[in-house]
């Protein structure tokens, strides 16, 4: 313990001056690239600008480069931290801090008629200076898909979300990563009467508001139907090859996502997916994603009794586009992920294909695979240098890169680790050190 935390230590004196550098050069590392070249022994990558701008081996470090030495360290992209709410929610525990769902009866037109509401957007009550961004970026994590809340009342439609890179910024939204939910999972059934099938019936009515009327006579008039005007554009704009992703994990469920993207001209994508290798020769011929949580290997509900713990190495097998997102508390346990990938690839799931999941794969399902989820000329330049095998529990980030740019490897849990593990001084420990800092940002 005493040569890493040398090591790391060492590494962050290194880096002490890498904000004001131009570009860094990192040297001698294990590149596990998540792309086409692979994983390169030996391999150096080449950031300026924030970007990626040579990988390969035996490179010569431009003049003026601040050139780091990995000393054969795994260096991957920045890992994706699944569907959470980081940055929407502080303390589950008071609501004050928790944004990413309406709670209490959605508004309406009429007394005591709900309406759904699609239009419903987390991505700007997104908090970038989150304490919780702070602990879990420390652990390698990048980028994350932010995902709606269910809904206490009324609609299984749970609105819009997207992909934001963790890097402090206010403008985190990636371009090209938003996306509509629908929670078709049996914890849904509620606010559809209490059937599977009224869930069918209301979303296909929902659809038919959000599609251009054929004729004046058929067309919605205001403050009637399930949709808001502002909810039928919303939706409308999904219906025109957007992406939906759909919390799903009954065989029979899947196949009818399938279904309804072929017959409405949206893209799925399931998440959950307990039951997902059932059909997966069928998701294969669809391009269907999964994003799945390898650790569901017993039914959890009525709608994963089919739930195996190699899951995912089948739908690989099968042709299957896989990610990985956590079931449970998917925000505060973000860092968590590796362990999936980790469970997976002890099943079966080759490892380069479970490192995929957590980097390529995710980044090509929300659309944002020119910019993210590789180790690629052109890319940004987000990455973690290991100290051992990155899918393995025991392994840390010794350094995590955001744009180019070394992250401080400390949270407010290592501050306060810090400060209650030094010897009393003159004022309490409850008091912070000189120049200590806890803020969220990189």
């Amino acid at each position: 313990m005493r040569r890493l935390s040398l090591l790391a230590g060492a590494l962050a004196l290194a880096l002490a001056g890498l904000a004001s550098a131009q570009a860094v050069f990192i040297d001698n590392a294990r590149v596990h690239t998540a792309g086409p070249a692979g994983t390169l022994e030996n391999g150096d990558v080449l950031i300026t600008d924030g970007v990626i701008t040579a990988v390969g081996r035996e490179l010569a470090p431009p003049p003026g480069a601040l050139r780091i030495d990995a000393k054969g360290q795994p260096l991957t992209p920045g890992l994706f931290a699944g569907l959470t709410a980081l940055g929407l929610e502080e303390i589950s525990a008071e609501s004050s801090t928790v944004h990413n769902a309406l709670g209490a009866p959605a508004p309406h037109v009429h007394p005591g008629e709900t309406r759904w509401r699609p239009e419903f957007d987390v991505l700007p009550a997104f908090n970038p200076r989150s304490q919780v961004i702070g602990v879990n970026r420390l652990e390698g994590l990048t980028f994350t898909v932010l995902a709606p809340g269910a809904l206490e009342q009324g609609s299984f439609v749970t609105g819009q979300g997207g992909a934001v890179r963790l890097d402090g910024r206010f403008d985190a939204l990636v371009e090209g990563s938003r996306s509509l939910f629908i929670d078709l999972g049996n914890g849904a059934v509620a606010a559809s009467g209490g059937s599977r099938a009224g869930q069918y019936m209301l979303l296909d009515q929902a659809i038919r508001e959000a599609r251009p009327a054929p004729s004046p006579m058929m067309m919605v008039s205001p403050g009637h139907g399930l949709l808001t005007p502002a909810g039928r554009e919303a939706m409308s704009r999904y219906l025109r090859g957007g992406r939906v992703v759909f919390m799903v994990d009954r065989a029979a469920d899947i196949r009818q996502v399938i279904r309804l993207g072929q017959q409405y001209g949206f893209q799925p994508v399931i998440a959950g997916g307990a039951e997902a290798w059932v059909v997966a020769e069928e998701l294969a011929a669809a391009r269907v994603p999964v994003l799945l949580d390898a650790l569901v290997n017993l039914p959890g509900s009525f709608d994963q009794l089919g739930a195996r713990i190699d899951n995912a190495a089948k739908l690989h097998a099968a042709g299957v586009t896989i990610a990985f997102t956590q079931s449970g508390d998917a925000t505060h346990n973000a860092r968590k992920i590796r362990q999936l990938a980790g469970v997976a690839a002890a099943n079966g799931l080759p490892w380069e294909a479970a490192l995929a999941g957590l980097t390529a794969n995710p980044a090509r399902i929300f659309g944002i695979e020119g910019r993210l989820g590789s180790i690629e000329v052109g890319k940004v330049a987000d990455l973690v240098l290991w100290n051992g095998d990155p899918l393995e529990v025991t392994t840390t980030a010794t350094q995590v890169f955001v744009g180019g740019r070394a992250v401080p490897m400390q949270s407010r849990q290592t501050l306060l680790r810090d400060r209650y593990l030094a010897p009393k001084g003159v004022l309490p420990r409850q008091y912070p050190a000189a120049g200590e800092g806890e803020n969220g940002g990189p």
